[in-house]
């Protein structure tokens, strides 16, 4: 029934999900920076800094995965030679793909976030003022530790989505699970099968994440 499998090597196959488990973790770190940062925008007193947050978020979200990914390789890298500091084309496609990952996933961090920025109380950030506390002391000391702690939940799920993003790669040729399964499927004739198999090597990757988060998730609640 797997006969297919002996006409690639293991390490191709676990090499491809190695790929995909690089793109999550390093897409998933700069999301979470980058929509952190996002975050501290959408509520900053200065008009600026809001309207930018805003504009970002509802521009991005809306905009197909797909067409940021493609976005990053034929116009960064091709019109404006964007090459990421790297020489080799596939090393230049991966860390192009991690920029398009953050650009997008971001924007569902920034509202997972924000969701939680507001569920603190005001009054605590209305004292943490009285005291002295400036705007962004206030947030990375008060607000932010427990926003964190009342979204572990909401983030699971934005990372689990972006793991099944990491998909999208394939589009610009990075070498990762999608892309190993198209070439299989077009080499083989066993379509369902092989489908089965790449389904569960997801499956391995999403389910202990969100079962780990999720016991995160109602270990930290914020007790109100």
């Amino acid at each position: 029934m797997f006969d297919f499998l002996s006409d690639y090597d293991d390490p191709s196959i676990l090499g491809a999900f190695w790929t995909t488990v690089q793109l999550t973790v390093f897409s998933g770190v700069g999301s979470l920076v980058w929509g952190t940062l996002l975050a501290a925008m959408r509520v900053s007193p200065v008009p600026l800094m809001r309207g930018f947050g805003t504009a970002y978020v509802n521009i991005v979200r809306n905009i197909p995965l797909t067409v940021i990914i493609v976005f990053t390789s034929l116009g960064l890298a091709d019109i404006f030679g964007v090459t990421m500091g790297a020489s080799d084309f596939e090393v230049q496609g991966f860390r192009l793909a991690i920029l398009g990952l953050v650009a997008y996933t971001a924007a569902f961090v920034c509202e997972a976030i924000r969701s939680g920025i507001n569920t603190v109380p005001l009054g605590q950030a209305e004292a943490a003022r009285a005291i002295g506390l400036s705007f962004t002391q206030t947030l990375r000391l008060i607000v932010l530790p427990q926003a964190f702690r009342s979204v572990i939940g909401p983030l699971a799920n934005v990372l689990i989505a972006l793991t099944k993003n990491t998909t999208v790669a394939a589009a610009i040729g990075v070498a990762e699970a999608a892309l190993l399964m198209k070439e299989m499927i077009e080499n083989e004739a066993q379509t369902l099968l092989i489908g089965a198999v790449f389904a569960f090597g997801f499956v391995v990757l999403t389910l202990p994440t969100g079962l780990i988060l999720g016991w995160l998730s109602k270990r930290l609640a914020v007790k109100r």
